[in-house]
């Protein structure tokens, strides 16, 4: 795999995650780089519980019951995405993917499958640690972000109901399934129906103001939302493409709220 990260000597800051102990399961088949990442992860005040397989993630997944995943993509036996693809089957456990394949494919196919970031190799492992701690703060947020902790709990539109109290989505009537990561984007984007949010102000907004990632996991989130939604995207009614800027919500309030 060639150098696995970019040398650093400093020591990484200390620092809690809401006065918690956080479990990363850090998931590499190279030894060096598991204690590199779990003596960061250990004095920024995560536990650190390590796999060097596919098949020991996924018994790890299920007996040490992690708050987040720390997945190489190249492993020995699965792939990183066949384990993401097994994970996702179950649970919505935060996963950040880690690849040397820097490759576009790579990347998008990965985030496809419900990852939440992606590192490239070489890394600092402090930016691993902030983008751990990114995704963590995330999904730990209460269900209306808090930028709109006045709005009201229960959107409705012609056809769409997004309650945040209860963390559902209805079409038609019908339940939809979705992710954590799914549901804060659409709260975000039916928030303001008619608003054009540039791809830097959901990741902002959704994502955290401290996201390292691309900006086009934007593209890819906003993809698998209206794929759930059964949504077209070349001819979309719920999600729009501003083009070269960004997405906005096409429904109107009902009762023109």
């Amino acid at each position: 795999m060639g150098q696995p990260m970019r040398d650093e000597t400093a020591a990484p800051p200390r620092h809690t995650v809401a006065g918690m102990s956080r479990t990363v399961l850090v998931v590499d088949d190279e030894p060096q780089i598991r204690s590199l990442l779990r003596a960061y992860l250990e004095q920024s005040g995560y536990a650190v519980v390590e796999a060097g397989t596919g098949a020991d993630a996924l018994n790890a997944v299920g007996s040490a019951t992690p708050d987040l995943v720390l997945l190489d993509v190249g492993l020995p036996d699965l792939d990183g995405f066949e384990v993401l693809r097994t994970i996702r089957r179950d649970s919505e456990l935060p996963t950040i993917l880690v690849t040397a394949r820097a490759d576009e494919v790579d990347t998008l196919v990965g985030l496809g499958l419900g990852a939440d970031d992606y590192v490239t190799k070489p890394f600092s492992p402090r930016e691993v640690v902030a983008r751990v701690g990114t995704v963590l703060r995330r999904v730990g947020r209460p269900s209306a972000d808090e930028g709109a902790l006045e709005d009201p709990e229960v959107l409705e539109f012609d056809g769409l109901v997004i309650d945040a109290g209860r963390r559902e989505v209805r079409v038609a009537g019908q339940p939809v399934g979705l992710s954590a990561l799914q549901f804060d984007l659409l709260w975000a984007l039916a928030s303001s129906p008619g608003r054009v949010f540039s791809r830097v102000q959901l990741l902002e907004k959704v994502w955290g103001y401290d996201f390292y990632g691309d900006e086009r996991v934007v593209d890819v989130h906003v993809r698998t939302l209206r794929k759930a939604l059964a949504d077209s995207a070349a001819d979309p009614s719920i999600i729009g493409t501003v083009r070269g800027v960004g997405y906005r919500f096409l429904l109107e309030p009902a009762g023109g709220r």
